[in-house]
């Protein structure tokens, strides 16, 4: 063990018959067990999960560590990724079965030559489109309950299914190289790359989001801001595993977490793909980013979003001509708030903002916003709208 190609790093909590078949799928990889360690993350203790362990001893160089802490999927990755000890960090999730090959494909074919890139590995069911394997068989695993979970021989069958018909399923993120935002596109169910960037770079999950959601796509906000090549590996895949989920409680924390996103980074290339997801906004970015620049005044200049306290009021402008580097709003936007040199500025354009439903008095939209496409404009007013406990001044109502 002192000298691993990968190690598989897991986050986990209550999946137990997930978890039996993702180990049993890492027992049956063609790399030498020797050659590979498993770190799990555990966001617990139970005899069953321990058990569930003890079935692999031999198999499997298995390393858990544990804690009682409360579920966040990032804290429990960082908890296995600083035991790490393989040239290669593969982030793979709990409910993620992989066909035998796919560690010595995904080291021979992109790590051997000690290459510094990011793997994204492929997955089956991660969409609620129904997907066959070529026996017929149902494959959509996404949204379903856990009453339907196959024994990992069952799915180590639907993935030999695939081997057999010499192709696996096709990606939507085929595109990955030919649009503006890349990192948009990294889920970390299955992704790998070289121990020594994470090292290097501090990539860490960031522990502040919370739930589901958008943790992956911030992580991987940062991996590609290191210049880190993303490549889309299609030789490696997984199957995603059916378990059970609270749509409802999903959807709140994702949208906590985007705003989180967004005040983290507040850039119009995370903006658009807070406001419109991943394959909107990539396909729009280069529209709006056309866009802004048509409405400001030149070079350096952009438009942003300012808050402050006007009359008392906590008022936001959005639409404001800003200074692209200091954040300065012009004058007149200047002069609509109380104090001057107190403001809060972002570079946004308002299609989405890192505000909570009605956290501000007043909200005014400038004229520059009539300038944009409808589809953007009207996004625009209703996000305003959304985070203003009265009613939105708006131009296009004296227009």
């Amino acid at each position: 063990m002192a000298d691993l190609k990968i190690s598989v790093v897991i986050p986990y909590k209550q999946r137990l018959d997930n978890i039996r078949s993702v180990l049993g799928s890492l027992a049956d990889q063609t790399m030498d067990a020797d050659e590979f360690e498993v770190v799990v993350g555990a966001m617990e203790y139970s005899e069953e999960y321990v058990a569930a362990c003890r079935e692999f001893t031999g198999s499997l160089n298995l390393v858990s560590v544990l804690s009682d802490d409360e579920w966040n999927v990032a804290q429990a990755r960082n908890l296995a990724i600083r035991q790490a000890t393989g040239r290669v960090i593969m982030l793979l999730d709990a409910d993620m079965v992989l066909p035998p090959q796919v560690l010595d494909t995904l080291y021979d074919g992109y790590f051997a030559g000690h290459r510094n890139v990011c793997v994204l590995g492929k997955a089956l069911g991660y969409s609620c489109v129904v997907e066959h394997a070529p026996n017929g068989t149902e494959l959509t695993m996404s949204g379903q309950d856990n009453s339907g979970v196959l024994a990992y021989g069952g799915h180590r069958a639907l993935l030999d299914d695939l081997e057999q018909a010499g192709e696996v399923w096709a990606d939507d993120r085929k595109v990955l190289e030919s649009v503006p935002l890349p990192w948009s596109l990294v889920w970390t169910g299955l992704v790998a790359l070289p121990a020594e960037t994470v090292r290097r770079h501090d990539l860490m999950f960031d522990e502040n989001f919370r739930g589901w959601g958008s943790e992956d796509q911030e992580w991987g906000y940062r991996v590609y801001a290191t210049g880190t090549p993303l490549v889309l590996g299609d030789d490696v895949y997984g199957m995603h595993l059916p378990h059970d989920r609270d749509a409802a409680t999903d959807q709140e924390s994702y949208r906590a977490n985007s705003r989180y996103f967004l005040t983290k980074w507040p850039t119009l290339d995370v903006e658009i793909t807070r406001a419109y997801g991943w394959e909107d906004g990539n396909r729009l970015y280069p529209e709006v980013r056309d866009e802004v620049a048509a409405a400001v005044s030149g070079h350096g200049r952009t438009l942003g979003v300012v808050r402050g306290k006007a009359e008392g009021t906590d008022l936001l402008v959005v639409g404001a001509e800003i200074d692209s580097r200091t954040r300065v709003p012009a004058p007149d936007v200047s002069d609509l708030f109380d104090d001057a040199d107190s403001l809060d500025v972002l570079p946004l354009l308002g299609l989405a903002l890192p505000f909570g439903d009605g956290d501000l008095g007043e909200c005014r939209v400038l004229p520059s916003v009539l300038g944009l496409g409808e589809r953007h404009r009207d996004t625009v007013l209703a996000e305003a709208g959304r985070v203003s406990a009265g009613a939105v001044a708006s131009p296009l109502e004296t227009a």
